[in-house]
């Protein structure tokens, strides 16, 4: 017996971040819209100190209000650590125009609030519903669905924007995925009560402390609301399995390791099992096919370090709704040079920095005594999400700038 077969305008995979925005603007633009997530929401995710850009889309959206009254953790900026050493960054004072606060969230309930949005917007959102294939050969893709009861069917749609995030779901199915140019590195982390009693501790900012001995392992503390945060550690796989014990008891061992940490959670208690993934970086031979278009993490994903993952999900939906506002309207669109190539401009200003901060070069200059106040502004500007900025010479000219920068403050 042949499947049932559904219509949709636009069919979104996966309800995260970049698939709520995504589905909002579209439902916006007046397009019926299909969200399928595999997951039942509310579900645990990494990726939770939102940055300044992101606030826009959020805007675009007509999602802000819900966020702005949900209850998060203020962040007005980022602080680094190592050893003795302190500095942080204000993304209020920055280059580029736009939004210098954001929050600090647990994903579980903020990606719940987005999609509740998206579907309160008039998307149709459906939890437990998984594409297991695509047919891209026929006038529109079909996806094939398959419910957590076992049933299948399938949707025809106008286009199919894949949000999958570390799913990737498309990339999987049409054989998209190429190696990163990244080493294969992991995370642990949890949630916990974090009993912080320092009067100088500033939850205000995500703490980056690079570990004592080791200038590529680095941990995250991410202050939230209720004296609770997120804390992991990131590293090559190599280094991670140098250690035994459960998750939880690695995490420990390598947060105690370093004595900034060791002092700041001494009261802290650790109620939530630590979790690990591995190899999350990855990347795409394209962003866009006859079809569809990946989104987010979906498409590239590059490293934890400066927060971008979702920033840059939410920008890819802001830009893909636009290109589809003009596909719909009859218009003939380039995907490549409207949506992947800018695209990538911003996420290999990112790649810039990640790369020069594992191989310790970005390191030196945050760490520098003496910053100059206006350059420090520019890299503000990019650790708050402006990575599309291109007034920006630290944007416009990433490689170049940094390097110099870098042989500059060594």
């Amino acid at each position: 017996m042949n499947a049932r077969v559904e219509q949709c305008d636009v069919l979104v995979i996966g309800a995260g971040p970049a698939g709520s925005v995504a589905a909002a603007l579209l439902r916006q633009q007046g397009r019926q819209v299909l969200v399928l997530e595999r997951e039942l929401f509310p579900r645990f995710s990494i990726g939770e100190s939102l940055l300044p850009q992101s606030m826009e889309y959020l805007q675009q959206a007509g999602m802000l209000q819900t966020v702005v009254e949900a209850g998060f953790q203020f962040k007005n900026g980022a602080a680094f650590v190592r050893g003795e050493r302190y500095t942080d960054f204000d993304f209020r004072d920055k280059h580029s125009a736009g939004w210098g606060t954001t929050y600090q969230v647990q994903r579980a309930r903020f990606d719940q609030l987005l999609a509740t949005e998206a579907a309160r917007q008039g998307a149709e959102v459906r939890f437990q519903h998984s594409v297991s294939a695509v047919d891209l050969d026929g006038v529109k893709p079909r996806a094939t669905v398959r419910h957590a009861d076992g049933s299948d069917y399938v949707v025809e749609a106008g286009f199919i924007l894949d949000a999958s995030g570390f799913g990737r779901v498309l990339p999987r199915l049409l054989q998209l995925e190429t190696p990163s140019n990244f080493p294969v590195r992991g995370a642990i982390f949890t949630h916990i009560e974090d009993g912080i009693a320092a009067p100088d501790f500033d939850r205000n900012k995500i703490r980056v402390t690079v570990h004592p001995e080791h200038c590529d392992v680095w941990y995250w503390l991410i202050p939230f609301a209720a004296g609770r945060c997120s804390i992991g550690v990131v590293a090559e796989t190599s280094f991670l399995e140098k250690y035994q014990g459960s998750e939880s008891e690695r995490l420990q061992a390598l947060v105690m390791q370093d004595p900034s940490l060791r002092q700041l959670l001494q009261h802290a208690r650790w109620d939530t099992p630590a979790r690990q993934i591995v190899g999350y970086s990855a990347n795409v031979k394209s962003l866009w096919g006859k079809g569809y278009a990946l989104l987010g993490n979906a498409g590239e994903f590059l490293d934890p370090v400066f927060s971008s993952g979702v920033t840059i999900a939410m920008k890819s939906a802001s830009m893909a709704a636009a290109v589809l506002q003009r596909h719909f309207a009859g218009i003939a669109v380039d995907w490549e040079h409207e949506y992947a190539v800018p695209l990538k401009k911003g996420v290999d200003t990112f790649r810039t920095f990640v790369e020069s901060w594992y191989a310790g070069g970005f390191q030196k200059v945050i760490f520098h005594e003496q910053q100059q106040p206006e350059i420090k502004r520019m890299i503000a500007a990019i650790l708050a999400g402006y990575a599309w900025d291109e007034s920006n010479p630290y944007v416009r000219e990433s490689k170049r700038r940094l390097k110099a920068l870098e042989e500059v403050c060594a």
